[in-house]
């Protein structure tokens, strides 16, 4: 990185991708590859009415737990694979957020299965977190639009997917559970 260039924390990131969301209230919330939380409790904290978790490692789940305790809504833990996830994923979500760690190979794969999945309706907005290095893939995806903001060496994509015809192109309000 250049010399004077600060490089964006975490928090700075997190901040600039939710005021870029807007408001949350009512939306429902979908968080892959959760971690700590940290981006889940942040779409509770901002008001979305249905948020889920997805995460694999065993290694975090005591963390994840305890932190999504503290959210003012109850945030729904799913620890598996996010391509079981997806895979047999069967309600949709206003927002769906990927983080996979930066080695994971399978994001545009991951990206285009979401897509084409039950998670995404006409509305919705996905976010894949990811290097700058990785490219996304020149054919985009089907039915979205796409902008990239940069965070010092990541950057965050939003795939933003069409509203429904006739519609005002506010979120989708789902509920319900997830399958």
């Amino acid at each position: 990185m250049p010399a004077g260039v600060i490089r964006p924390s975490m928090d700075q990131m997190r901040e600039s991708v939710f005021a870029a969301l807007g408001d949350l209230a009512g939306a429902s919330f979908l968080d892959v590859f959760a971690g700590s939380g940290v981006i889940a409790l942040e779409a509770a904290s901002r008001g979305a009415a249905y948020v889920e978790a997805v995460e694999k490692d065993p290694g975090k789940r005591r963390v994840l737990l305890a932190n999504v305790a503290m959210s003012p809504v109850r945030i729904n833990c799913r620890f598996v694979s996010a391509e079981l996830y997806v895979m047999r994923a069967k309600r949709a979500f206003d927002f769906v957020f990927l983080d996979p760690p930066f080695p994971y190979r399978f994001k545009w794969e991951l990206l285009a299965n979401i897509a084409a999945s039950p998670l995404v309706s006409g509305g919705a907005t996905v976010l894949l977190h990811r290097p700058m290095e990785d490219i996304p893939p020149k054919d985009g995806f089907p039915g979205a639009t796409h902008e990239s903001r940069a965070y010092g060496r990541s950057v965050v994509d939003f795939f933003r997917f069409a509203p429904p015809a006739g519609t005002d192109g506010a979120p989708v309000k789902s509920a319900g559970k997830a399958g």
